[in-house]
Order: C-alpha cells, then structure tokens, then sequence
C-alpha cells in the first residue's frame, strides 16, 4: 500500500484557518505518541532535489493483523508548522481503503508520505486512525538545513514554505520576469533515454532530474527564447520540437514523451550498424549547422551515451566554425562509474564547448548559473567586435 499522494487541506475560516474534527485536533495538540493502533513511524530526512526544493516525509509499517478482515478505511492527517513563527500551519490528508487481508496474516503493511519545504526548521504532528477509531500519533522535528557553501543557491520554496509533494513531473511552469535587456536565445537538445543503457525503461528519479535540467534553464531570467529538440538516442527518433518561443511547453513534452516507449528498440534499428553514430552525426549537423536561425547557445543535455563508434572528426568539420558556445549538461548520478568522455563529449570538446557533469541538485544550479554567464559574455564580444567591423 502507498500513501504518498497526500492533499493539503485550506482553511476555511476568516484567516484561512483549518477546521478539524475535535478528536483528532485533541491528538495533534496533546503531543503524546498513542499506539491503539499499533504502529511505526520513521520520518525521513529532507533531501535537496533536483527541482530545488527539498523532499521531507515518511514510512510507517502497521501489522497485517492489525488490519485482518474486510473494509477498512485508513486516515492519515497530519500538520506541518514552521518554527520561524511566520504562516499558518499546513494539514495534510489521506486515505487509504486496505483490501481483504486474512486473520492469521504475518509482516507488515508500509506507507509512505512526502511534502515539500523550503530551508527551515519544521514541527510535524501526525495521527492515523482506522475504522474503529483507533489511533496511531507521532511528533517529530524536521530540519532542510542547506550546507554553508550552497547558501547562494535560489530554492524553488522561500524559508519556511511548505507545498504539497509535486506528482505531475511536466506541470506547467510559472511565468518568469525576463530581461529586456539580456533576451537570450538558446537552443537545447536534451536526449531522453535510462541512465543505463541496458535499462528496459525509465527511472521516475530520472525523468525528474532530466526535465529539471530544463525547467533550471527555462527560469534563468536572462534567457528569452527557448528552442527544445528532445530525442532518444537508442531508439534514434525525435520525440519533441519546440522552436523559437518564449517559454518551455512542458506539458507538451510531458504528453509527446508518454506517446512513446522508451528504452524500446525497433529491428530496423538494430539492423543498421552504427545506426545511432549516423543519427547523433545528423542531428548535431543539423542542429548546430543550421542557418535558419542564429542562437545565443547550444545545449546539450542527457546522460551519457558510449558509442561503438564516435561521430567522425570529418563530419563535425562540415558544421564549420560556430559563433555561439556549445554546453553539454551531462546527468551522471555516478559518474566515477564512467569517468571517460561520452561522444556528445568528444563533439562538444571539438567545438571547444564547456562540459558539466550534473551528479547532484547543486551541480545544476551552479552549472546554469556558469553557463549564462559564458554565454551573455560570448554576446557581447560578438557585438562589440560587430560594431568595430564597421
């Protein structure tokens, strides 16, 4: 059983405070742990992810035997206060119905709950109770403490928010303040495919991380206009374009990406020798040789991808000299596992690119942050040695 799509509650009173049935406002108040329904909670700690908020939450395992027989309703409500004082508490609520389970059943039943915070400290009070009323309480204390040297980096949370856990990975994206000024445009081809190659799918932890990678971009103020090509490299097929517009269109990916099944290869393709060479060699010459437009950058970004053969020297020369930098953020969660270059690498290199290897959530922060700043630089000596050409 899972219990992690909890829902915040809003208040309905005049100052939007939560209105909650007597009894169970009696347990969150009084503090004291009850186990008339026996069980365990295990909070987790708050971990930074790759959206930039961090991920608190729970495990809690009841015994089967507890829940023995037939229609039985759990309910999970618990509130999250934060101790700097500022906000109302937040109250979150679940149900889970439980499927017939035997008398003499043995082990437990385990679920799960997350929410999101911002960097603080938080008090979190939470009961479960079944169809008997009876309860299970606990109380703990939460901290996201953000290391000294991340102190710098934007959380998408301020100090002290809380939200509810996010479930639709392609959401769409709020609307950002842009430069006038700077209006940027950037061109990114972001492929697709499992952090293993041997993989039969994606991982969620994945998917997450690489769709992160292009909202961190698309927030980036400086940058104006987005050009997205996302691709799998092992199926060598486009799965998405989006070309020239002011804003990333991520439920659109979201539903072109759930259109297909990745991590499948077809005969054809596994017919063709170093068909995947050929497809990665034609994308980069299309994508970085083509005239039709004249980005501020190009941005590679993906996992890493060993070929049986690298695109050939020959036919990166035919894209000729670039008057934009070229980036590679390369998602590697284990990147002592494969420390060598990749050939979007090796193709980025020749092109005298800047390549990051993006491990954990302040990798991409900080990635991004270098990588506009490259890239507002490489502008501007465009347009001043523009304007003393003439």
């Amino acid at each position: 059983m899972s219990a992690n799509g909890q829902t915040m509650i809003f208040g309905s009173g005049p100052r939007g405070e939560v209105h909650l049935v007597n009894s169970d406002l009696s347990v969150l108040e009084m503090g004291d742990p009850r186990t008339d329904l026996p069980c365990t909670v295990t909070p987790d700690k708050p971990e930074l992810g790759f959206d930039m908020r961090f991920h608190a939450g729970y495990d809690v395992s009841v015994p089967l035997r507890e829940l023995a027989g037939s229609d039985n309703l759990l309910t999970i409500l618990f509130r999250v206060t934060s101790e700097d004082g500022k906000g109302q508490p937040h109250y979150f609520t679940q149900r889970v119905r439980v499927p017939f389970i035997e008398e003499d059943s043995r082990g437990d039943a385990t679920l799960q709950g997350e929410f999101d915070v911002g960097p603080g400290k938080y008090k979190v009070d939470w009961l479960m109770r079944d169809r008997s009323e009876r309860v299970c309480s606990s109380y703990w204390d939460s901290e996201a403490a953000p290391p000294p040297k991340d102190q710098t980096i934007t959380y998408t949370l301020r100090d002290g928010e809380i939200a509810e856990a996010s479930v639709d990975q392609f959401q769409e994206e709020p609307p950002v303040h842009r430069s006038a000024v700077e209006a940027l445009n950037v061109k990114v081809l972001i492929n697709f495919a499992p952090q293993n190659s041997l993989s039969s799918r994606m991982q969620p932890v994945d998917t997450n991380a690489l769709v992160s990678i292009l909202r961190t971009i698309s927030r980036e103020p400086k940058i104006g206009r987005f050009s997205v090509t996302a691709f799998n490299l092992q199926q060598q097929k486009i799965l998405y374009r989006q070309e020239g517009t002011d804003r990333i269109d991520f439920p659109a990916l979201g539903e072109a990406l759930n259109s297909v099944k990745l991590g499948t290869v077809g005969v054809q393709q596994l017919a063709e020798k170093h068909g995947d060479t050929q497809f990665l060699t034609n994308l980069i010459q299309e994508e970085a040789g083509s005239a039709a437009q004249h980005p501020d950058a190009l941005v590679f970004a993906g996992p890493k991808v060993m070929l049986d053969e690298n695109v050939a020297l020959d036919s990166l020369k035919q894209v000729g000299e670039l008057s934009f930098p070229v980036f590679y953020m390369n998602y590697n969660r284990n990147p002592q596992a494969v420390p060598w270059r990749d050939a979007i690498g090796r193709a980025v290199k020749f092109f005298r690119g800047y390549e990051y290897t993006i491990s954990k959530p302040r990798d991409l922060f900080f990635a991004v942050n270098e990588m506009v700043s490259h890239i507002v630089k490489s502008r501007n000596e465009r347009v001043v040695s523009a304007i003393s050409s003439h």
